[in-house]
């Protein structure tokens, strides 16, 4: 059991593009969010470069998170705030999540949907290969990062009111098309390893069609540990939920033994035999064994597939940054090109 504690909330001031009426969100709260209690005080959390994030303090000192969908000119079906908060309360019960406290599409509260939960006292690791943790630390964690997934894929998204949440079956077909649309919505340059991808991929769909509610960006840093167990409080980030294929979910999470960005998250360096972290083979299988799942069909494909997405992502970020949409500070650098060419590779047995 690790004994760290978890540290304050990473937070600052409201950045300028990010800044709202704070009187109309104490208005709101106060007639909407039960129990709460003025004066309120807002910061931001550092990152958020899909959808910015807030701490709320209320007078009494209890803290609230809110998450409002990002200013600017969004693409078509991005940043979804609202699906997020239907997951989450859905989901209350089934497998660890904040408790939603209250939705708001009205945009003339703040200018954008948001919803406010409660915070949660924990850790999240943003480093993948777990610093200062001992073995059996890390063995512990990465084994509820996987006990979780296998979890929330076994949930009778009919019997938790989520049956109409998205369209069973096609799948990867929908899928496929909706990122094609999302890259070329955001495309700045030429990127042919892009355009590889997009008529390759089609025909390397599998047959196999499980549906299962599928979190859609399920890796390490989406999830909350308790202060002092090795065990997950809270699964976050539920903006790219919905009814889908339960295989994205776990290549996707096994994208961080492929993954070359420490920002991102990355295992590079990492010693399995020794470190208490298992390999990319290991995890799958236990996955595999929890949810009674035989051979996985054309792991390259879902593994290429997982990081067309994580691609077309990185060209809507940078399309944002260029235009001052985004809670990220620094040099603008497009990340779509080197994950697209890594997808291509894979998907074609190179790598």
């Amino acid at each position: 059991m690790s004994t760290s504690e978890a540290p304050d909330p990473p937070v600052r001031d409201v950045l300028p593009a990010h800044r709202f009426d704070e009187a109309r969100l104490a208005d709101w709260m106060a007639a909407n969010v039960e129990g709460y209690r003025g004066p309120l005080r807002v910061q931001q959390f550092q990152g958020g470069a899909s959808n910015p994030t807030f701490l709320v303090t209320g007078g009494d000192g209890h803290r609230y998170v809110l998450r409002k969908k990002p200013p600017g000119q969004l693409l078509a079906s991005a940043h979804q705030v609202d699906r997020e908060f239907r997951a989450m309360r859905a989901l209350e019960g089934q497998v660890p999540v904040p408790k939603m406290r209250a939705l708001c599409e009205e945009p003339d509260v703040i200018g954008a949907t948001f919803y406010v939960m409660d915070y949660l006292e924990g850790r999240i690791f943003r480093d993948a290969t777990l610093p200062g943790l001992t073995p059996t630390d890390r063995a512990e964690i990465y084994d509820d990062l996987n006990a979780t997934l296998a979890k929330l894929h076994q949930v009778d998204f009919e019997a938790v009111g989520l049956g109409d949440y998205g369209r069973p079956g096609n799948y990867f077909e929908r899928q496929i098309a909706r990122w094609t649309r999302q890259y070329e919505g955001a495309k700045t340059d030429e990127i042919p390893a892009m355009d590889a991808l997009i008529d390759k991929l089609p025909a390397r769909i599998p047959t196999d069609q499980s549906v299962s509610i599928a979190h859609g960006d399920y890796r390490l840093e989406n999830v909350m540990f308790h202060p002092t167990e090795n065990r997950i409080v809270a699964v976050l980030d539920w903006e790219l939920s919905t009814i889908g294929h339960p295989l994205a979910d776990i290549a996707y999470n096994g994208f961080i033994w492929r993954s070359h960005s420490p920002g991102w998250g990355s295992l590079d360096g990492v010693d399995f035999a020794t470190s208490g972290i298992p390999t990319e083979a290991e995890y799958v299988a236990r996955y595999c064994e929890r949810t009674g799942r035989g051979e996985i069909e054309d792991w390259p494909f879902l593994m290429a597939f997982s990081i067309f997405r994580l691609a077309s992502i990185s060209q809507g970020v940078y399309r944002r940054i260029l235009g001052g949409n985004s809670a990220r500070e620094g040099e603008a650098i497009n990340g779509c090109l080197p994950l697209a060419e890594q997808a291509l590779a894979i998907l074609e047995g190179r790598e």
